[in-house]
């Protein structure tokens, strides 16, 4: 079974769509976990609604605790042994799920499978996704947070970063899930459109917030961003490798 986790905060107008997309897969074996995150509009009627309507869907409320929470709380109650976070405003292609599903079962060195992407809503493109690899993600997160894992491995890493700091909760995953090893593969089809609104949480970070997040990064991470970047992960993050080796040449790198 594959357990599709979708959190929802205030995003009841997409929601059956969202769902609807994960019941139009060619994999059937799923469940769908709502988890409502302190919702003040419809979610909670519309999540009540699809849960009476399917019998694979259920609704679940939590007090506003953020996305990573209302991840893990879904999790925690997912069935299957692979895991799709899917966020309540996203859709997936009716294969995406069947395709990653092969992937995993016929190779346990996989951890970690995604796909190809479009952008819609405000805007409307092919998402260009930078190629994976450990270096490159510790530069930035080029996995979005609907990749299909097995759940024994979120088990294993402890769930989702839920401190205030880590805003990019799905890069300090990835990190935590694949800085040991493991491989990552990237199905050659679009399998995930990603809605785009006028705003976003990422967009309105601070400098301050940025900052915060990479001391908490390199606070959990240091040994990864030592092998990959030969130091700490720094607030101009491209610049961070180059910058780590002149100070250990010139014998300031602490």
């Amino acid at each position: 079974m594959l357990s599709v986790v979708v959190p929802c905060f205030n995003h009841g107008r997409f929601l059956e769509s969202t769902v609807q997309s994960v019941l139009d897969s060619t994999w059937t074996d799923l469940e769908i976990i709502i988890v409502d995150d302190g919702s003040k509009d419809d979610s909670r009627e519309v999540g009540e609604a699809l849960a009476a309507r399917y019998g694979n869907v259920h609704y679940f409320y939590q007090e506003n605790g953020g996305p990573s929470r209302a991840r893990n709380h879904g999790i925690e109650k997912a069935k299957g042994t692979y895991i799709l976070p899917l966020d309540a405003d996203d859709l997936i292609s009716p294969n995406y799920l069947e395709e990653a599903i092969a992937v995993l079962e016929n190779n346990p060195t996989v951890k970690v499978v995604y796909a190809e992407a479009e952008k819609f809503g405000a805007v409307t493109r092919h998402w260009h996704l930078k190629p994976f690899s450990l270096r490159a993600l510790a530069l930035d997160n080029m996995i979005y947070v609907s990749a299909v894992f097995r759940k024994a491995d979120w088990i294993r890493m402890g769930g989702y970063a839920t401190d205030p700091r880590c805003v990019r909760e799905d890069w300090e995953f990835w990190i935590k899930l694949l800085k040991d090893g493991g491989q990552v593969v990237k199905l050659p089809f679009v399998g995930f459109y990603y809605r785009i609104h006028t705003d976003s949480r990422r967009k309105s970070m601070t400098k301050a917030k940025k900052r915060a997040e990479i001391s908490y990064l390199n606070s959990h991470h240091a040994e990864f961003f030592k092998r990959e970047l030969k130091g700490p992960l720094r607030v101009n993050r491209s610049w961070s490798r180059p910058y780590n080796i002149a100070l250990g040449m010139l014998g300031l790198l602490k």
